[in-house]
């Protein structure tokens, strides 16, 4: 049996992690409970994989579950102390231990070193008291562990540790200088998690683990992503398209059952003695449908469009017809470099602005102007058939919202719907015209991978 006390952080810890989205319920947290039974204490790396493997179900969720995990079963409390007498006891003797340890790997004396400059740099206000706590940021400032890069690789070369020659010297101090980022990458990494910790003692785990934790990559919201978790987003992108599909083939499966045929029913019913035991339906054929979307690449609403873009792209085979309209100030068809571009995100939409003819004045997105010269230009792109993608944030810069140039494209689509990166409750303040848009369309928020996912398989024809 688990102690009371390991039962109660145990069970705080999987609350945590389904805050964040991962979905621990009853079943997972016994086989977690069964998991520390096993494997006891002895070994925190080991317990730390044990309760990986009963807690975490899909991809992207381990940084999550290894921060809070960090949090719940900490190595230690208070400060680290260094195994060696010669503590630093001032910024510049940090430096220089942090420099020693970063030529050497030693990954003991970095965690520990991690744990100094979080106590001697970090901590602001009160401290120990409830208005007080330690700042991963304010230590890495101070700290800035990045500029020993040049000093750790003239340490490596005057000890021999990074060979030169007149051939290979360029090639090894690269991927020694890599090697040497990597080291301080990792570094950062540990002031941050022994930041975290310092702050749970002071204000709570629960707390932190609320607020300090970063969400995992189909949580954050496309307008604030960072260009590592865009990366990560990226690498979504063909896993997604496949569930999506797979998803997307069970409803047209399901919706290709129509009404019962009553003919066919009772001559069934012959077998069962005149009870219509097994119905029979009259199945519909319908062709598969079509999609259009018209993009706004201004800002940063371009990193959701270039997403939802390639997404949509790899569900071609779902479709009959694909059709991609991207614009700024300008409207231009952009389905050829979507089709042949790459798979990432950013090279994307760099590649639409460099190439295709979506900015004309000053770059400022104008959605009036884009709808009507789409409605103008391109209006038998649309049918009965196609459904109408608009993705964007519906904010106008003032200029007219060319409400008439929307109706028409909605008038001859099968559907028209506006997925808009931003919160509801920012629709139509300041130059939004987003509820004037959404009294003509469906309007629906989506600021995340796991918001736009579901809005695909729920919104999109089959």
């Amino acid at each position: 049996m688990t102690a009371p006390g390991v039962t109660e952080r145990l069970t705080g810890f999987v609350r945590a992690l389904r805050s964040h989205g991962i979905a621990a319920g009853p079943s997972e947290t016994v086989d977690a409970a069964a998991a520390l039974e096993v494997l006891g204490f002895d070994d925190r790396e080991l317990v730390r994989e044990g309760l990986a493997a009963a807690l975490v179900r899909r991809d992207g969720q381990r940084a999550v579950f290894d921060a809070t995990f960090d949090l719940y079963f900490p190595a230690g409390v208070g400060t680290p102390e260094l195994a060696r007498e010669d503590r630093p006891r001032d910024l510049q003797q940090l430096r220089d231990a942090l420099g020693a340890a970063l030529a050497e790997g030693d990954e003991q004396t970095l965690a520990q070193l991690a744990g100094l400059a979080v106590d001697m740099l970090g901590q602001y206000g009160a401290g120990s008291g409830p208005g007080g706590g330690f700042s991963a940021h304010q230590t890495l400032d101070r700290l800035q562990p990045q500029t020993l890069i040049a000093r750790v690789l003239a340490a490596l070369r005057a000890g021999g540790g990074a060979p030169a020659g007149e051939t290979g010297e360029a090639f090894t101090d690269r991927l020694t200088r890599d090697e040497i980022r990597r080291r301080v990458e990792g570094f950062r990494g540990r002031v941050r998690t022994e930041a975290r910790r310092r702050a749970a003692e002071v204000r709570g785990r629960e707390r932190v683990a609320q607020h300090a934790i970063a969400p995992a990559a189909d949580r954050v919201d496309f307008l604030v992503a960072s260009r590592a978790q865009l990366a990560e987003l990226r690498r979504t992108v063909q896993p997604l398209s496949r569930k999506l599909a797979t998803r997307l083939a069970a409803r047209r499966k399901r919706t290709t059952r129509g009404q019962i045929d009553l003919r066919r029913t009772l001559r069934r019913s012959l077998t069962t003695g005149g009870v219509p035991l097994r119905p029979a339906y009259r199945h519909r054929r319908p062709g598969r449908p079509e999609i259009v979307l018209l993009c706004d690449l201004s800002g940063s609403v371009a990193g959701f469009a270039n997403f939802t873009m390639l997404l949509v792209q790899a569900l071609r085979d779902q479709f009959s017809k694909i059709r991609v309209f991207a614009f700024v100030d300008s409207t231009d068809e952009v389905t050829h470099l979507v089709t042949t571009g790459t798979a990432d995100p950013e090279h994307l939409g760099a590649r639409i602005l460099s190439e295709a003819a979506v900015v004309r004045w000053d770059g400022h997105s104008d959605y009036g102007g884009a709808l009507g010269q789409f409605a103008d230009r391109w209006l038998d792109a649309v049918g009965p058939r196609t459904s109408v993608l608009v993705l964007g944030d519906a904010r106008t810069n003032g200029g007219d919202p060319n409400l008439d140039a929307l109706r028409t494209v909605r008038d001859r689509a099968r559907h028209v719907f506006w997925l808009n990166p931003e919160r509801r409750a920012l629709w139509s303040t300041g130059d939004s015209a987003a509820l004037a848009y959404a009294e003509l369309v469906e309007m629906h928020e989506c600021r995340t991978v796991q918001q736009l996912s579901a809005l695909v398989t729920r919104l999109l024809p089959v």
